[in-house]
């Protein structure tokens, strides 16, 4: 019984009425479906100054009216290169100046006037040193040298003798005498 259909009001047969009521639905779905919308949604229509955008437009010109004068000039200066068979002109007429280059001057005459300064004190100052004085002290003190020493002073040929010292050598070598100059006196 629960798979039998039941009807909203009484009836008295409820085949022919579940047939009415599917056609009603029917019906009515196929209204839903055809049915127009009441609520004007399509927005409103652009107006056609802002859909041309003439300024943009004018101002694409006016660039691309910049860019073919540019184009012209540098064909033309290409030409002009490819005829004058290869001249250059790279030379650079401006000269380099620094804004610091007064200060800079000014700092190097300080610098050479004080310079010349401690030159000129420098130059006419006596020396404090008295040479002569020092070559009086230093025969003084060779005559005392002299007077005390036991042996009287040689000449440096007369000091020199032959003598022969061992020195003895690795690394494989036999030992060999190496000859030197020394005393003999020791």
């Amino acid at each position: 019984m629960h798979r039998s259909y039941q009807p909203l009001k009484p009836v008295t047969n409820r085949y022919l009425q579940q047939k009415w009521d599917q056609d009603n639905f029917d019906n009515h779905r196929k209204k839903v479906t055809l049915a127009l919308p009441v609520v004007d949604t399509k927005g409103s229509k652009t107006p056609s100054h802002v859909q041309l955008k003439l300024k943009k437009l004018q101002l694409q010109d006016e660039r691309l009216s910049i860019i073919e004068r540019d184009n012209r000039l540098l064909a033309s200066r290409l030409a002009s290169i490819v005829c004058s068979r290869g001249l250059v002109d790279h030379f650079n007429h401006y000269h380099i100046k620094s804004l610091n280059a007064d200060r800079r001057r000014q700092e190097q005459q300080l610098v050479g006037q004080q310079n010349l300064d401690i030159y000129r004190r420098l130059s006419s100052r006596q020396s404090e040193y008295r040479r002569q004085v020092w070559l009086q002290d230093w025969e003084r003190t060779n005559r005392l040298r002299e007077d005390i020493s036991r042996y009287p002073p040689l000449s440096l040929d007369k000091q020199r003798s032959q003598r022969k010292v061992k020195f003895a050598v690795n690394r494989g070598q036999s030992d060999s005498s190496i000859s030197t100059d020394r005393d003999d006196d020791e």
